[in-house]
């Protein structure tokens, strides 16, 4: 009934021409009753009156500018009613809501609930709609010549109000939500978008046309106005991608690819590097990490990482969206750069002593990155530039073998050895051996294991050996011949994988899960028996002491025959008993049972037919020796010396040249401990094998504190970080913990205090934390920022520039730890160090809110703070509802608990009473946060920040801008749109 009224009072006020503020009076006195303009539709009411005829009635379009100046209607109920006009031939009527429009279109704001803020963005998508409805009509029209100038000016108008209304990026932002809110709606608007580009085309090239299109071109960019980042062009070098790299190169060769290139995707969107530089900074680390690798294996295994990996990676970046722009002429690009690099070039085919340019361009025209032409062009201007450098064909070179060109013909040799090793060993166990053989020779065998690590087959590699060494363990009635080619497999196959767990860690060759059968001989062995770096072994452990009777009869068959027996030989059960026997051995000789001549004649009968029993005697004796006091070591470590030394006799088997110097390199990685705690020297005859790379890299008598400090200061000064380095952060990482290594290296980043330096030690960080991200994430946002935060003494250290560089590393590490860990790609390298228990985050954090968590008592602490930081108790859920819980995350993982603690903090830094230096810290880290975001990457980590902290973010004035409110709220959820209209509509 009210509304009859409401049109009853309108019309009566027209009757007695009431002015403007008579008729707001006299419509208070018919309403009293608390009704609400908006319910009762005055707006629309007031339309409906004013446009009967063919010009709108004044008199009543005063009262709505009256009552819009008032504030007694809201600018959404407005909007809409206008939308609902569809008359668009009366132009006048026209005319005159554009003119409305005019009044409040470019400062729209909305102070209501939620609710009412969402009705505003509905309401503007639907008055854009209708103006580009208008504008469409207009457009048809100008075709008819009668009407063309009228159409035209209506035209101008309507294309102004659009303008107008895009051009704010509020309203553009409003629109975003309402789109997200309503794509029916949306859809409606891009039907519309369509009809007037179709009305267009009769316009001709005037200046009209244009602004149409701009105008159009702004409304399609609506649902992607939060993707648009500008890309760095003012610098050239970016350590944290040579370092990623160098790290992978260097410690990491067997990872996958797939992580590797998601941690550079990652670092290129956080940096906002350009394609070509991006793809010139993986060329460049490449080049370096070959010319700087320590000679032997290191070299191989740079070369197969360079020419075989690499291209790998790239083409695996190729499938990500580059834009407009193809990757093929990012990578053409980037060479061209590299070329310009001649002595870095030069130095690399030195020191491979081959054109190396030349070699990646053809593997990488071969996969598809490079165009033929392109290909050629680059090829003749490195020939070109050869030219001038003579001393590349020095006639001493001309005989060596170039490892790329190696590198790149054993990775087929992999494939087909792998099919080799799948046909049936026990058909024609002397052909399989003939293959084996010919793999030991010179640096074969090392070739082949880095072609197959670079193009990940050295597991299945690992596994088919695994399944030899398991073949040699059946025994039919077998001939004198048949025994020594059984006892030949054994050994290689066994060799061979030590070689493979030393070199590339034993990670590559344990079994995922094998079914519910026996563990293999030789998995068993390297998990209890074999010596690696970190592992300390217990010589009493039960897998050194099995069945008595196998042992008595070994240590027989080593005390009383000339020479090994082969036939019937169990050698799995030898190597497992061999320790035992050792021990049998050690004990009579300490006695004087034994003398020095019998030891000998054992010890060459262990080594003289199968080398892997003199592993398996020395594994043991290297633990066995660390048991030991200073003065009972001697017999021991002579003992290793004799089984270190090789037999030169008439009848050892096939190959045995070659299996020893496998056997001494193993030997020599086993012992190197050992020997450096007893300061013994064994001379282990190394035929031309490198000495152990990266090994005892710490100066002996100096802190580790002072290396670390000392190491990173040298890193800085050049800009950044080689491989030695790496191996030594690496080190210092094992040795002083995670928290150690990362509060240090914090401290050192806080003294800095020239704004260059504070980037690149935050660029070069990044890159060191790459060792551990996940461990060092946890303890710097866990431990170490609410450390810095909450202590009132320490707000000094976060001024600008260190602590705007400490908010940067923190969002980058938090990024790029939480975006691997949801994809659960730890690498290998991360998985074998043993986690140190910093402190149970589940105690630090705890999971429901009723218990105050160690954090939030820290919080409280502060005496004068108290009635800022309530505790947790008090707390309502409300305050901490977060996105996350609504995804439904599990808090049961640190890295989320740990982000959810950290925004909670954040939160009531915002919120709290006194601001310094640590509210302005806050204030960078969200700002990195919506830097480094890429648009749809919805379950980032702000979606652990309590939606409350939006509105305290906006109070800041950097943050008040729609973009981000838009950037940092969930808005794939219903509760997320709403607190973003709510403070954008608030701006």
């Amino acid at each position: 009934m009210k509304v009859v009224n409401l049109k009853q009072a309108i019309l009566q006020a027209w009757k007695e021409r009431w002015s403007d503020y008579q008729w707001a009076i006299n419509m208070k006195r018919f309403f009293p009753r608390g009704a609400t303009w908006d319910i009762l539709n005055l707006a629309e009411a007031l339309l409906e009156q004013a446009m009967i005829g063919p010009s709108p009635n004044p008199l009543i379009l005063s009262y709505l500018k009256y009552a819009i100046s008032s504030q007694m209607v809201s600018y959404s109920t407005v909007l809409t009613a206008i939308s609902k006009f569809d008359d668009f031939s009366r132009d006048l009527c026209v005319q005159s809501l554009l003119e409305i429009m005019d009044m409040f279109c470019d400062r729209l704001s909305c102070h209501g609930k939620a609710e009412e803020c969402i009705g505003l963005c509905r309401a503007l998508m639907s008055a854009l709609n209708w103006l580009l409805r208008c504008a469409a009509f207009y457009a048809e029209k100008v075709k008819e010549t009668l009407e063309q100038a009228a159409a035209e000016s209506q035209l101008k108008m309507c294309l102004e109000r659009l303008g107008k209304m895009l051009g704010s990026t509020k309203n553009r932002a409003l629109i975003h939500i309402a789109k997200l809110e309503e794509t029916s709606s949306w859809s409606t608007v891009e039907q519309s978008l369509i009809k007037l580009g179709e009305n267009l085309n009769s316009l001709g090239n005037s200046p009209l046309r244009s602004r149409a299109e701009d105008c159009i071109s702004l409304i399609k960019s609506i649902p992607t106005m939060l993707s648009v980042h500008s890309e760095q062009l003012n610098k050239t070098g970016f350590p944290t991608v040579h370092a990623v790299v160098l790290l992978e190169g260097t410690m990491n060769l067997t990872g996958e690819t797939q992580p590797l290139v998601e941690q550079l995707m990652m670092v290129k969107r956080m940096q906002r590097i350009p394609s070509p530089l991006f793809v010139l900074e993986i060329w460049k680390a490449c080049f370096v990490g070959l010319i700087e690798s320590p000679e032997g294996t290191e070299e191989l295994k740079w070369t197969a990482f360079t020419f075989l990996k690499i291209p790998q990676v790239l083409v695996k970046l190729k499938k990500y969206p580059q834009g407009e722009k193809d990757f093929t002429e990012d990578v053409n690009c980037a060479f061209e750069f590299l070329l310009k690099l001649t002595p870095l070039l030069d130095k690399a085919d030195q020191r491979c002593n081959c054109n190396c340019m030349d070699l990646l361009l053809q593997e990488c025209s071969k996969q598809g990155l490079l165009s033929e032409a392109n290909m050629d062009n680059l090829i003749d201007k490195r020939a070109a530039d050869r030219e001038h450098a003579p001393h590349l064909k020095s006639a001493e070179n001309a005989n060596i073998q170039p490892n790329p060109g190696l590198i790149l013909r054993a990775e087929p040799t992999v494939t087909n050895i792998l099919k080799t090793m799948d046909a049936d060993h026990s058909k024609s166990p002397e052909g399989l051996l003939g293959v084996l053989g010919h793999m030991l020779s010179g640096k074969s065998l090392d070739l082949l294991l880095a072609a197959a690590a670079a193009t990940g087959k050295l597991k299945s590699f690992a596994r088919k050996f695994i399944k030899l060494n398991e073949f040699t363990k059946q025994i039919n009635g077998e001939s004198s011949k048949g025994a020594s080619v059984r006892a030949l497999l054994f050994d290689i196959s066994f060799l061979m994988l030590c070689h493979v767990a030393q070199t590339y860690g034993s990670e590559v060759i344990l079994s995922e899960s094998s079914p519910a059968g026996e563990v293999p001989f030789f998995e068993t062995w390297m998990l209890t028996c074999m010596p690696e770096e970190g592992k300390i072994l217990n010589p009493d452990h039960p897998c050194f002491r099995p069945d008595s009777t196998k042992v008595e009869s070994l240590v027989a068959l080593l005390n009383n025959s000339s020479e090994m027996k082969l036939v019937q030989m169990k050698w799995h059960e030898a190597c497992l008993s061999i320790s035992a026997a050792i021990l049998e051995i050690l004990n009579a000789w300490e006695n004087g049972v034994l003398t020095f001549e019998s030891i000998q004649k054992i010890t060459d009968n262990i080594k003289g037919k199968v080398c892997s029993m003199a592993v398996c005697a020395v594994a043991w004796l290297v633990a066995h020796v660390r048991m030991l006091g200073l003065d009972e070591r001697e017999k021991s470590l002579q003992m290793i010396r004799q089984l270190a030394t090789p037999l030169y006799g008439e009848n050892t088997l096939q190959f045995y040249n070659e299996r020893v110097v496998i056997m001494s390199s193993i030997l020599e990685h086993m012992c190197a401990d050992v020997l450096q705690q007893t300061a013994t020297q064994i001379k282990f005859p190394s035929m031309g094998m490198d000495t152990i790379p990266y090994w005892n890299l710490l100066p002996p008598k100096k802190p580790i504190k002072e290396v670390l400090t000392s190491v990173f200061t040298k890193v800085l000064e050049k800009g950044w970080v080689d491989s030695h380095s790496i191996h030594i952060f690496d080190t210092l990482l094992h040795m002083g913990g995670v928290y150690w290594f990362c509060n240090n290296l914090v401290k050192e980043l806080l003294k800095e205090t020239r704004k260059e330096h504070t980037l690149r030690a935050v660029e070069l960080l990044y890159a060191i934390f790459c060792l551990d991200m996940q461990q060092l994430t946890l303890t710097l946002l866990g431990h170490i920022l609410p450390n810095l935060l909450t202590d009132s003494s320490k707000w000094h250290t976060l001024m600008d520039p260190p602590g705007k560089a400490l908010a940067k590393l923190s969002v980058w590490c938090a990024l790029s730890s939480y975006s691997s860990h949801n994809k659960g790609q730890a690498s290998t390298r991360q998985k074998k160090r043993h986690r140190e228990d910093i402190e149970d985050y589940i105690s630090l954090f705890p999971l429901d809110d009723t218990q105050p968590s160690k954090l939030m008592r820290l919080l409280s602490s502060n005496e004068e703070d108290s009635n800022i930081l309530s505790s947790p108790t008090d707390r309502s859920m409300s305050t901490s509802l977060s996105a996350s819980q609504l995804h439904t995350v599990s808090m049961r993982d640190p890295l989320n608990r740990v982000l959810a603690n950290l925004f909670l903090l954040i939160s009531s830094i915002l919120g709290a009473k006194t601001a310094g230096t640590h509210t302005q810290f806050v204030q960078w880290f969200m700002e990195e946060c919506v830097d480094c975001l890429e648009q749809g990457s919805r379950g980032s980590i702000l979606q652990f920040m309590p939606f409350t902290m939006v509105s305290e973010l906006v109070k800041v004035s950097t943050m008040s801008s729609p973009k981000i409110v838009l950037a940092i709220t969930d808005l794939s959820l219903p509760l997320g749109r709403r607190v973003a209209a709510k403070a954008i509509a608030a701006l």
